[in-house]
Parts: C-alpha cells; structure tokens; sequence
C-alpha cells in the first residue's frame, strides 16, 4: 500500500479512538507524530483561529521545544496568519528565502539547514469556515510541494470537526465568566454574529408600532424575543397577551380572540372580552400564526388595518390600539402558494421580519446556554451542579438539536437530575443525544472513506500518467501489483486511453 494512504488508514483509526476518553491535545499529538513517522513531515503545529481575539493560537505541536509563553499570530502575520486569513494553503520551497516565515517557535534557529526545509501550511475549514491551520516542515530532496500539499490539505480536512469543536470550548471560557458575572443582565443568551443581528434588530423596532414577524423553527425562542419587544417598547406599563393559534380548536378561536356578547350563542349567560380588548394599549402576541383558520385570518387582516373589531353575536365596532407581533415556524410563502395563508394578511403581518436561526447554527453559543440553564436550574432544584465536563460539552457541541434550544434545556435539567457528583459527564445525557454523536461518527466516517477514494484515484491517475498508460510500470511506481491496479482502474473506471 502506497505510503500516503497508509498514513491515511492510520490517522482514520485514531480519530475513530476519539469518541473514547481522550484528549484533544493528546490525539492531536499522536497526529501529528504520525505525519512525521510516516511521511516525513516535521515539526507539525495545529493552530487555532480565536476569532473572538482576532488571533491565532498555536495549540499542539510537535517536534517543537515547548515555550513558556503561548505562540499566538495577528490575523494576516506571516504565513499561518496569512492561511487563515485568505483560506488558502502556503507552500515555502526554501525557508532561508522567504522573508513571510517568522519562525515565532524558534525551532528551526540552530542545528538545521534551512535552506533544505520547505514549510507547508494549510488552512482547517469547517464548512465555509476557516477555523486553524495545520503546518509542517519537509526535507526538500526532489520532492513535489504541491503532491504534498494537497495530501496535507486532506488530513487537514479530517481533523476540522475535532479542531471546531475546541475552538468553540475555548473561544467561549471568557464568555462563560462574562455569564456567571452577568447572568441576568439580558434574557436573550447568545454570543454569535446572528444572535448580535437579532438583538439589534429588537433594538431597532422595540420602541415603534411596527408590527413584527417573527420567525423560525420550533424551539428557537420565538416567544422570548416577542417579550423582549415589549418590554423595551414604550407599552410595557401595559400587558403582553400571548395566545397560540395552534393550540385552540378552530371552533373556539374566534370567541378567544374577540370575545363575545352575553346570550351570542348557547352558554354564553355573560359577556366576555377577547385577547385583542384585553391587550389594548399593551401587545398581543400570535404564536404559530400559520395555524389561524383562513375566515379569521380576514378578520385579523381588518384589526390591522383599521384597528377594529367585534364580539360574536354584536353589532357594536371596538377600538383597539394594540400591537401585534406574530410568530410562525411554517414557510408562510409556501402557504400561500397552497391556498392556506392569504398574501394580503402576510404582507400586513410582515412589515418588520425578524428569523431566530436554528441552534445547530449558533455552535459558539451552546456553550453559553448549557452554563445558563445550569445557573438556573441549580437555583430550582437547590441541587449543587458544578459545571459540565469537556467530553460531555464536546457532545453537546456536535449534535444537530433538531429541538433547537428547549431540547438543550431539557437536556440539562435531566442530566442535573441524574448526575450524582454534581458534574455532568457523558453517562448523564440523554440517550437520543448519545446516539446523535454515535451517527455523526459515521458520517465522519462516511466523509474519510471519500476521501481516501478520492486520493487513491488521484495516486492511480498519476501513476499511469507518469508511466503513460503502462499498468505493470504504475504498479511498480505505487508499490503494489498489476492485479490490484487492474481491480482499482476497474473500480474507479478509469479509462486508460484517456491517459496522456
């Protein structure tokens, strides 16, 4: 076997070791150790992108004397501020001519010909996001930079989610301090740019008249952010009624929105006012607006445009000043495409649209929320609950949350009534969230089998490149035999006379 895919299998088992006890540095380390065992490349370093800081932290190394101080780089400093500032991987040929390389480490000052060292340094990107780099030292000796970069690039790939995952641990112990100083000082918990995004945009329509539409999947939040526009809007000396248009059969949502007159209907033996004359002057909340049957939807859309309304079984017309903010988890445009939400309402309702991103989307502010529900539910169960231990929180970082933030709530007030020292650890979380960290392994899984075909095909096609199609040469450049490139060209179906 090709030495790269080797060094490829081994790599895939030690993070396949990672759902075990052990630590980031250590597998990191091991990592690394096997990059320069196997195919040569030394004196390794994984850094971490600190956007918070606007910095970027060497974290494992290898092959390097340890420092006393933290090797750190400016986004943009030389060359891995520079990877990780464009996104893009740096290839140094010969690292006594290139005045980019810094050598913040000092590894490289004494004992070792520079001018034989090339430097690789390639970006770690999580989806779209750049969130470390990886670098290396290679002996030059006829060597092809680019053949080694990209085999870089791969392994770099593999170890993105593991480097995510501390980069949001570490990124947020500033803030879990800021928290536990600051608990109460806003409802709204959240540190990520889309969270920033909503709150100023609460700021902006809190104090006006604006009806709002808010959006998003069940368990965002939606009801907290109506709350918070009105308490910071001039109504909050008035109430906030909130009602949940899904939650109220069809036949007795009219009598709840508008009221009714006395004897409108059998049992009606009083007249009874509805959330709209019950939230006059203050804000009436619509939760799960697409829910609203189509005939009141007409009547909602004549409240909005004339601020009046009235009670079943009455003539008289009521006066309403009241702000509406509504909410919905459904795709409202879709709706109306289906005949089962009028476009005139949605228009109405949509002046001013707020969308609460799903939790799976705000990675970097799990880690805030966990402490928050913590802090609160110490204070409900008068149980001593500590914290939460890395491997845990690392879970946590990595599931999906379907339920988005109330299933993260959920999940700690169980796992603090279950935990019996007061620190939750893996065994204290629930099952189904266990199981979401068990199917993201196999995707990670799923996503190096890829890989490693994908760079198999490329060693296969450079090979018979190389060896212009001979197949018996391409087997002795791989190392291997002409039954198995056989098997592997029939495999990959790669057509040999297609090959310059």
């Amino acid at each position: 076997m090709n030495i790269h895919l080797e060094t490829l299998n081994e790599i895939s088992i030690l993070l396949n070791k990672s759902t075990e006890n052990i630590d980031f540095e250590k597998i990191m380390y091991r990592f690394l150790e096997i990059l320069a065992n196997k195919v040569g490349m030394q004196r390794g370093m994984i850094s971490i992108y600190r956007q918070d800081l606007e910095e970027i932290h060497v974290e494992v190394t290898y092959g390097i004397p340890e420092k006393r101080d933290r090797i750190f780089y400016r986004l943009g400093e030389g060359v891995t501020g520079t990877v990780v500032a464009t996104g893009r991987p740096i290839a140094i040929p010969n690292l006594n001519q290139e005045p980019l390389f810094l050598d913040k480490s000092g590894a490289r000052r004494s004992l070792i010909n520079r001018s034989e060292l090339a430097f690789l340094c390639v970006p770690i990107k999580y989806g779209d996001n750049v969130v470390g780099a990886l670098s290396v030292d290679r002996v030059l000796e006829g060597t092809d930079l680019q053949y080694e970069v990209d085999f870089l690039q791969i392994v770099a790939n593999l170890i993105a989610s593991k480097v995510h995952i501390r980069k949001i641990i570490e990124e947020n112990i500033k803030l879990r301090q800021t928290i536990s100083q600051n608990i109460h000082a806003s409802p709204i918990i959240g540190n990520c740019d889309l969270i920033k995004e909503v709150i100023e945009l609460i700021d902006q329509v809190a104090d006006t008249n604006s009806t709002v539409l808010i959006t998003g999947e069940t368990g965002t939040g939606k009801g907290l952010i109506a709350s918070e526009i009105h308490n910071k809007s001039s109504r909050s000396k008035f109430m906030l009624v909130k009602i949940n248009c899904g939650a109220i059969p069809e036949n007795l949502m009219e009598n709840e929105l508008f009221g009714h007159e006395k004897g409108a209907f059998t049992g009606a033996i009083d007249k009874k006012k509805g959330k709209f004359e019950i939230a006059n002057n203050g804000t009436i909340f619509l939760d799960e607006i697409g829910e609203l049957p189509i005939f009141l939807q007409v009547k909602l859309l004549k409240i909005l445009e004339d601020r009046s309304f009235e009670r079943i079984g009455g003539t008289e017309t009521i006066k309403t000043n009241v702000r509406i903010i509504a909410a919905t988890n459904k795709d409202l445009e879709r709706e109306i495409a289906e005949k089962k939400f009028r476009s005139d309402l949605y228009y109405r309702l949509n002046v001013f649209p707020i969308h609460l991103p799903p939790l799976r989307e705000r990675g970097s502010d799990i880690v805030l929320l966990t402490d928050h529900f913590i802090h609160n539910i110490k204070k409900e169960l008068k149980k001593e609950i500590k914290g939460i231990d890395n491997l845990a929180m690392e879970i946590l970082t990595s599931y999906n949350w379907p339920g988005n933030v109330r299933e993260l709530q959920n999940c700690i007030e169980r796992s603090a009534l279950i935990t019996k020292d007061g620190i939750i650890k893996i065994e204290d979380l629930p099952p189904s969230i266990k199981m979401g960290k068990v199917e993201s392994c196999k995707r990670i899984k799923g996503t190096f089998d890829s890989l490693v075909s994908l760079y198999e095909k490329s060693l296969i096609l450079e090979a018979l490149r190389e060896s212009k199609g001979n197949q018996t040469k391409a087997a002795k450049i791989l190392g291997t035999t002409k039954r198995i490139i056989q098997y592997k060209i029939k495999n990959y179906q790669i057509d040999c006379r297609k090959i310059n």
